[in-house]
């Protein structure tokens, strides 16, 4: 029995170690490549290590190196700025989760602990949403968008999904529909209304799933690359997921910069690294999170 489990246990790991190799080395060949001569990776493109080792591909995607040096190590000299395309991506990602969260939220509790005529009918319509590929709204909201004057302006990104995105309605729903009703009884009794006990009480107590939910939109929003690339040509406003595909096509005439591109989308891989290493903990304790503490 002692054997077995042992050569069940082995096994299991050695399953694990495969599938963690697995998922860990495409980011460990971006590295790679981010580290190597642009010139170089054509001369040994199946090297394990980085090929000439070289910082010269993030110098030249942060506006550290000249135009000669950029040449030197294989770049087109293309400029990129990085810190402008971060902070658009930033203000778009931040500002949508804002908004997806706190309305989806509010809308979860109206659903989930409200009592009205007619409620489960419209929510059914609403989860309809989830059916609906978003391929299929892109054209009319960019449409309302352009009619609006609000293309090329952070408005205009952020609008079409602010008020409503399903999925978080959903989850957020289904999370408050297993909190108990003592609580919420008990501030009803003693004069709170509707707005104090969702923010003083339910807002507190889902803070769990109200972490997930904005890892997963900001995330959403972070790695958006169509719908900005329908309202937006301006470096301004334009997120960095549109400014690595303009950087990749800067040099049509020959070989692209594939070292300044894979440290441009390490920079772009940093935040989200960010926020897994600080909320990972409290996302997986929101799976066995009760509602009651």
């Amino acid at each position: 029995m002692s054997a077995r489990l042992s050569l069940g246990r082995i096994l299991a790991f050695v399953f694990l170690a495969v599938i963690l190799v697995i998922t860990l080395f495409p980011f460990y060949w971006i590295v790679r490549t981010a580290l190597s001569n642009n010139f170089a990776l054509s001369t040994d493109p199946s090297s394990v290590l980085p090929v000439d080792f070289t910082w010269g591909a993030f110098k030249r995607v942060l506006g550290l190196a000249s135009l000669r040096e950029a040449q030197a190590e294989g770049g087109s000299g293309a400029s990129l700025d990085v810190l402008l395309y971060l902070r658009n991506s930033l203000i778009y990602a931040v500002g949508q989760t804002v908004c997806v969260v706190l309305c989806s939220s509010a809308a979860a509790y109206a659903f989930a602990r409200l009592r009205w005529r007619g409620r489960n009918a419209v929510f059914g319509l609403l989860l309809c949403a989830l059916m609906v590929p978003s391929v299929f709204t892109m054209l009319p909201n960019f449409v309302l968008v352009k009619d609006l004057g609000l293309t090329n302006s952070f408005a205009g990104l952020i609008a079409p999904n602010a008020l409503f995105f399903a999925f978080a309605l959903f989850f957020l729903r289904q999370f408050m529909l297993g909190l108990s009703d003592e609580i919420e009884e008990a501030a009803l009794i003693d004069g709170a209304g509707h707005f104090r006990i969702f923010f003083r009480i339910i807002v507190p107590m889902s803070s769990g799933p109200l972490t997930t939910v904005s890892l997963l939109m900001f995330i959403v929003a972070w790695n958006d690359y169509f719908w900005p690339l329908l309202v937006t040509n301006k470096e301004d406003v334009q997120p960095l997921t549109l400014a690595l595909g303009v950087f990749k096509q800067s040099s049509p005439n020959a070989a692209p910069d594939w070292a300044g591109l894979m440290a441009a989308t390490l920079i772009a891989a940093l935040p989200m690294l960010v926020l897994f290493v600080v909320f990972g903990k409290r996302i997986v304790n929101s799976i066995g999170f009760t509602g009651i503490k």
